[in-house]
């Protein structure tokens, strides 16, 4: 079956239609969004407001506004004809089994052969909706469970029927891992699917334990936050989120459809949710549920008496003794091993969640690892059930189980008598798991284009390694250089095995990827680390640190072999220097890149100045006798004020990436089409460059011009004398330095002004107050 896609019909313009539509257009499909007639002179006034409205979404549904112009819109009276032109037809309208059948009724005539349809429903039985549809329709009918914000969200459940053709599913899956970069799970037509059964489960099993054990909304959030390896919205910060009538939909369903669920009566433990949708307080969208804002501060909601209070530090001993702990998974087993509150609601909450995991399969899915996928990839857990399991000791955990009188699933029995005694393992150059169906350890079928550092690593590919970094050999003569200290951080760790690094696959390697497989690539340098210099003095300490630093950058871009970068999530500072500095880069379309050091009181002075500089002079002298200060003003305007881009399409735009630089939806992919861009530079005959040597240096006019525009902006309100400090700053490396008229000056010329510039800045009192807010609060200071 044909896995292209360039033509899509969405049924129902709410915020899942609209938003799944969005996220067709960012990766070029033409979309065809349909709603109800209006009664309106425009008769599809109701899908294109929605379209219109997406611009003003946060967060942004779209890479960049343009993409808009994908979509079009209709009613489902006029424009249905329209549909016979669509690959594939997804339907969101409102979860009543009624009005679906009666739309699909109306569509099937307009559906060309082969089209394949599917549903977005999150509850209803995937195969009732299409009671009634042709054979061949039903053969090309499935569930296609989207998670909110589409762009954002990675999972995507499918859900065939016992008469979807196999090819109707593997299509659908390759789209919706190439082509909408998803991790695909493979679901049994259950109430509620896999995640969702298995996050409201978690949810009310919160609730119950905190009912039972007397805690506030403010410990269980804590209790089910980062400490324990979950979003930091915890429980009712989600619920507040997702919509608290939402929430209770999906567990009343649950109810009401699982009589045989031996956990149902936990599903009926929503006394709290029912009297909150009473109220009208459904969460955000209504502007409180467990929580509200007034003003600028956050109460939270007393169960007790329904009255909003001031938030409260929860009184959680066992949890302030291990937030410090950098592993999830040694802060969960000293939790649950307290004997205070903290480990009385964390012991019986991931004990149930494990058991009830294990009871699923095969109702819900035929493999244990898709349930930690889902849960993974749809409700951000860092581990699913399985695996934390087994990272806590799956004998040691099971026999605590026993201890309280619970009864293990037959199968976690079985897995217990074998040599390995777990649920997943590594074999050569494969995992596996414990197949249910087959009682053998199967293996897990991988897509060889998703590397996996974790698996690497458990088969000995670690070249070498230290506290903030390591170096990995990726096969085929390209080695990965990964980060791995606290949020990525570039210290001297980093930089002095990034230096090895380089010299090594100079030997007798293709190249180096630098990538890794963290929450995000990196959040730029040591900030603490400087702080503590900058507050002792030490300049010349300093001086070396940055030193060191730009060295590294320039042995990414003169090395012998190509060098490449995989950024994604965010990306800044230093981390953008990196990227920078690499002769090519493969970058998540989810990839927030910046060069923001002005927000902690600096610039930037690992060469980011310098080849924004370069960047931007190349564009403008691309057109013949072009006036270059407009591409210099565009350069001072973007790390001036610290642009993020918005995705890693909008990065081209700011000139943070090239337009030659790759953009990967897919981020499991990223490190392998890093690893094919350094053998395909490579194999075309790879030189290093030479180092720039006549860089347009604009001198005092330009210097003058820019600094006319600061005092504008400092007598209007907009800078504060500190930034217009920064920004004078910024601005002398920019136009060259103190030079009388136009001339051209070297790479490592510009180098010096940006250290000088930033070893200055480390010397102001107000840009010491800025780092440390910053490490406090993770927020900017205006000062």
């Amino acid at each position: 079956m044909n896995q292209s896609m360039h033509h899509v019909g969405v049924l129902g313009a709410g915020t899942m239609g609209t938003q799944i539509s969005a996220h067709l257009a960012n990766v070029g499909v033409k979309t065809l969004l349909l709603d109800l007639p209006s009664q309106e002179s425009d008769r599809s006034s109701i899908a294109r407001r929605a379209v219109e409205q997406l611009s003003s979404i946060q967060p942004p549904p779209l890479y960049s506004p343009d993409k808009l112009s994908l979509i079009q819109v209709g009613n489902f009276e006029d424009d249905l004809p329209r549909l016979s032109s669509c690959q594939w037809i997804i339907e969101c309208v409102v979860e009543k089994l009624e009005i679906k059948h009666q739309l699909w009724e109306k569509v099937e005539p307009h559906r060309s052969p082969d089209t394949i349809v599917s549903t977005n429903s999150s509850g209803l039985p995937v195969a009732e909706i299409a009671q009634g549809r042709s054979e061949d329709f039903q053969k090309h009918w499935l569930g296609t469970h989207f998670f909110n914000p589409p762009r954002y969200m990675r999972l995507l459940e499918l859900i065939p029927t016992a008469r979807t053709l196999p090819q109707v599913v593997e299509s659908i899956a390759s789209v919706g891992d190439r082509l909408l970069g998803k991790g695909i799970v493979i679901a049994k037509d259950r109430p509620n699917f896999v995640a969702n059964r298995m996050g409201s489960f978690a949810a009310v099993r919160a609730l119950e334990l905190m009912q039972e054990l007397g805690l506030t909304i403010e410990e269980v959030d804590t209790l089910t936050g980062p400490v324990t390896g979950f979003p930091k919205t915890g429980t009712f910060r989600l619920a507040d989120l997702v919509g608290i009538d939402i929430m209770l939909d999906v567990v009343d369903n649950l109810y009401q459809n699982l009589p045989e669920d031996p956990w149902r009566e936990s599903f009926r433990f929503t006394s709290l949710f029912k009297q909150l949708v009473e109220r009208g307080w459904k969460g955000l969208k209504t502007g409180q549920g467990f929580y509200k804002k007034e003003g600028k501060e956050i109460l939270v909601l007393d169960p007790e008496t329904f009255e909003y209070r001031r938030r409260k530090k929860p009184n959680l001993p066992s949890v302030e003794r291990v937030r410090h702990e950098a592993s999830t998974i040694k802060r969960i087993g000293t939790l649950l091993k307290s004997e205070d509150k903290a480990g009385a609601f964390l012991w019986p909450f991931f004990r149930d969640i494990f058991l009830y995991a294990a009871e699923r399969v095969p109702e819900i899915t035929d493999e244990s690892y898709q349930i930690d996928r889902a849960m993974r990839w749809g409700f951000n857990w860092e581990f699913g059930p399985f695996e934390l399991w087994q990272e806590l000791g799956v004998e040691e955990i099971s026999e605590r189980i026993r201890q309280d009188k619970k009864v293990l699933p037959e199968w976690v029995e079985e897995l217990q008598k074998r040599d390995s005694k777990c649920f997943y393992r590594v074999e050569s150059d494969h995992q596996v798991f414990f197949d249910l169906g087959a009682r053998e350890y199967q293996v897990l079928s991988e897509d060889p284009e998703k590397i996996q550092l974790t698996i690497l690593k458990k088969q000995n590919k670690v070249i070498r390694s230290n506290a903030g970094a390591s170096l990995f050999d990726l096969g085929d003569g390209v080695a990965c250089l990964e980060f791995h200290s606290k949020m990525n951080v570039i210290g001297g760790d980093v930089v002095d095995l990034a230096r090895w690094a380089v010299d090594e696959v100079e030997k007798d390697w293709v190249g180096l990827v630098i990538g890794n497989q963290g929450k995000n690539f990196s959040v730029g340098a040591n900030l603490m680390l400087l702080l503590l210099e900058a507050q002792e003095g030490n300049r010349e300490e300093i001086d070396q640190m940055v030193r060191a630093f730009q060295q590294m950058t320039l042995s990414f871009r003169y090395s012998a072999r190509p060098v490449v970068a995989a950024p994604f999530q965010r990306v800044f500072g230093g981390g953008a220097e990196v990227c920078l500095g690499c002769d090519a880069v493969v970058a998540s379309s989810e990839t927030y890149m910046g060069l923001v050091e002005v927000g902690v009181g600096l610039v930037p002075a690992g060469g980011g100045v310098k080849e924004m500089l370069i960047r931007h002079f190349q564009e403008a002298r691309s057109i013949p006798e072009t006036d270059l200060f407009p591409a210099l003003k565009k350069a001072f305007r973007t790390i001036g004020t610290a642009q993020v881009s918005r995705s890693g399409e909008d990065a081209k735009r700011l000139q943070l990436l090239r337009p030659s630089d790759i953009v990967e939806i897919n981020s499991q992919r990223l490190l392998s089409r890093a690893k094919q861009e350094v053998i395909r530079l490579a194999e075309a005959g790879y030189v290093r460059p030479e180092p720039e040597q006549n860089i347009p240096a604009l001198g005092n006019s330009a210097l003058a011009v820019l600094k006319v525009g600061m005092h504008l902006m400092q007598r209007a309100g907009y800078i504060s004398e500190h930034d217009f400090l920064i920004g004078k700053k910024l601005a002398h490396i920019l136009t060259g330095g103190d030079l009388n008229h136009p001339t051209t000056v070297s790479e490592q010329y510009l180098l010096d002004l940006e250290r000088e510039a930033f070893l200055s800045l480390c010397g102001e009192r107000k840009t010491l107050e800025r780092i440390q807010h910053t490490l406090k609060t993770g927020k900017p200071l205006r000062n």
